[in-house]
């Protein structure tokens, strides 16, 4: 992809571990935001906020509504909405009804973003045990984006990102190891 203009990292069950990885070894300059939508519980919202200040030089923001989006910042999806993107390249939070159990949902964040960022969106799907993404993914690349899974094998629960391989079009598999170095090539 020539122009990466946002990524979205999602994952549930597992996908903590693979995250921990991946932002020590992230470059501090990277041209687009990366977004974050985690299926965790309410309450300790900052926990997951200062673990990640802890593990990487970019910016860490925990997401709120209307909070524009800039380029080399980690944005934090807050427990128990549904993250959206708008047109003006802002966030919109939702409490509407869990979409495949989960709020936030995963395919909620693709799809809208998907609508906005088009064939600049890059979404990547992490290590689950529902089926949280896969919508999402098959709008991602229905509108030209860049659509990555984990590789299931390395997956400490493949159910998410092997249930994306049997029903979207996909991409690249990656493992952990090679995800930084990857995401760093769509910054130039």
């Amino acid at each position: 992809m020539k122009d990466c203009k946002a990524l979205i990292i999602g994952g549930s069950a597992g996908s903590l571990e693979v995250l921990l990885k991946v932002l020590p070894d992230l470059k501090v300059d990277l041209n687009f935001p990366v977004i974050v939508v985690m299926h965790r519980k309410a309450g300790n919202e900052n926990l997951l906020t200062d673990l990640f200040r802890a593990r990487t030089k970019l910016k860490v923001k925990e997401i709120e509504e209307k909070l524009k989006l800039e380029p080399s910042v980690i944005y934090i999806a807050p427990p128990d909405y549904h993250l959206l993107l708008e047109k003006n390249k802002s966030f919109s939070l939702d409490a509407s009804e869990k979409v495949n159990f989960s709020r936030p949902s995963i395919d909620v964040t693709f799809e809208s973003a998907a609508e906005i960022y088009t064939t600049t969106l890059v979404c990547l799907l992490l290590s689950g045990a529902n089926s949280d993404g896969t919508l999402g993914l098959q709008k991602v690349h229905k509108k030209g984006g860049l659509t990555l899974v984990q590789d299931p094998l390395s997956a400490v629960v493949p159910f998410m990102p092997k249930h994306a391989l049997d029903n979207a079009e996909i991409d690249e598999v990656l493992d952990p190891e090679a995800m930084a170095n990857y995401i760093n090539k769509l910054s130039s």
